[in-house]
């Protein structure tokens, strides 16, 4: 039998003390595909932190996943194809880890050849020599002998989002950040800044009036204790006293809370008392797609409603100095449009000409840019190949530049919802970063918003966590 073929043992050639075994290190994906076959989602086996709260053991394997390699060795190895499981007894004597090698075993130990039915005895040991698992399988022998092609699995993955936990691990190494959190008065906008507190991500500063923030949060049970209230009478207010946290040196940062984007950002913008720059002030969604191989930046899909080249080149460097406080050194960015070449009467492919050249001047700086390019070719390698388009950005882009703010929030909307993927957002070219989470975002699209401002503030006070990369 070589490795693409499986053979089966028919009853007879079955003798007592044969045995099969099978290696194997348990990862975080086998707990998760086994999580959504079997439909047992106990949080426990799927959430590190609430798996850390309530006791002390590491994220480990479902009991009926070892069952299952047993199961697997039956069918394909001992007896092999034509096996019919007939019953199985398990004890399970400890637990396996996500990153344990276990061992699992078995060996006939009884044969009534009335049934031709077999038992056999489990067993499941750790990597260090310790017994998880022991137990009795019994089943019916194959009758027909059987040699055979190994067939195809089922092609299944896992969309695991894994960048976001990156960017809150680093904020680990760094102290937390003053936040004036504008206008907090609903459970949503609320508890992410106190889950980021407890994480140690930030300081906030809840901004708004002391009695709804009071009544909020003993409605939604959550604790007010040791955080400091700036009392004002509503959220026009509060933009202009979050802001002016900012310019008194108070806050690093702004956190938007209940209240419209636009009302907080009229305050950032205001010629006399905001916090502008000589940069544009342009937004990126930070998107953790479970289907790219790493996280990408989408940029400007919420403020810019039509950017002529002067502003574009803003966002472009905004993005680009962003991607470099998380850690990539030399960003690719992707100038998109709905075609590949350059084509006089759509502005974008000009402007995406531009901006390369500017690029090459030192107008724009600290990143590789190419464009345009369609998003099938600036995303995929193998339709950059087939249209025959040699770039080190195709395929590979870490900045996504969209032509305007509708295709931006199209591609963002469309990740998010269609694709699984979460996005984290952010405001840049202000004199800090600024906070924007929706009501719909979940907890880890939260606490990414947050870290991400954490490692910029941070940056721009000239510290920074020991260990880079995203």
């Amino acid at each position: 039998m070589t490795p693409d073929t499986l053979e089966n043992r028919c009853f007879d050639e079955i003798n007592i003390g044969d045995s099969a075994s099978i290696t194997h290190t348990l990862s975080v994906n086998d707990v998760q595909l086994f999580a959504a076959v079997s439909g047992d989602l106990n949080p426990t086996r799927l959430d590190s932190e609430l798996d850390r709260q309530l006791g002390p053991n590491d994220l480990a394997a479902h009991g009926m996943w070892l069952g299952a390699q047993v199961s697997g060795i039956l069918g394909k190895q001992l007896p092999g194809p034509g096996t019919v499981h007939a019953g199985q007894d398990l004890e399970f004597l400890a637990p396996l880890a996500v990153g344990e090698q276990v061992t699992i075993s078995i060996t006939a130990t009884a044969k009534d050849a009335a049934s031709r039915r077999v038992s056999f005895a489990c067993r499941g040991v750790n990597g260090r020599g310790e017994t998880i698992m022991t137990g009795t399988a019994r089943v019916i022998a194959p009758q027909a002998k059987v040699r055979m092609e190994r067939p195809d699995a089922a092609s299944i993955s896992i969309q695991s989002h894994d960048n976001f936990g990156r960017f809150v691990e680093r904020c680990q190494q760094l102290p937390p950040v003053s936040v004036a959190v504008a206008h907090p008065c609903d459970e949503s906008s609320l508890a992410a800044a106190l889950q980021a507190k407890r994480e140690g991500l930030i300081e906030p500063i809840l901004v708004g009036p002391v009695a709804r923030l009071r009544a909020v949060a003993e409605q939604a049970g959550l604790d007010l204790a040791g955080v400091r209230i700036d009392d004002v009478p509503h959220s026009h207010a509060a933009a202009f006293r979050a802001v002016e946290l900012v310019r008194l040196g108070e806050a690093a940062a702004l956190m938007k809370g209940s209240l419209h984007t636009d009302e907080l950002m009229a305050e950032v913008v205001s010629k006399t008392t905001g916090l502008r720059t000589e940069r544009r002030i342009t937004h990126a969604f930070l998107m953790d797609v479970p289907t790219y191989h790493k996280g990408l930046i989408v940029t400007d899909a919420a403020i810019n409603i039509a950017p002529d080249l002067d502003t574009k080149r803003d966002i472009c460097q905004n993005a680009i100095d962003l991607a470099h406080v998380l850690g990539i050194e030399r960003p690719k960015v992707a100038i998109i449009c709905a075609v590949e070449s350059i084509n006089s009467r759509m502005v974008c492919t000009t402007d995406a000409a531009s901006l390369c050249k500017m690029a090459d001047r030192g107008q724009i700086s600290g990143a590789i840019l190419d464009g345009p390019l369609a998003l099938d070719n600036a995303i995929s390698q193998e339709a950059a190949r087939i249209k025959k388009i040699d770039s080190p950005v195709a395929g590979d882009p870490d900045i996504v530049v969209v032509p305007d703010l509708a295709a931006g929030n199209i591609l963002a909307k469309q990740l998010t919802f269609m694709g699984n993927a979460d996005g984290a957002g952010v405001v840049l070219g202000a004199r800090v970063p600024i906070i924007l989470t929706s009501r719909a975002d979940n907890r880890r699209t939260k606490l990414a918003s947050c870290a991400v401002a954490v490692l910029m503030a941070s940056a721009a006070a000239g510290q920074a966590p020991t260990r880079a990369g995203v």
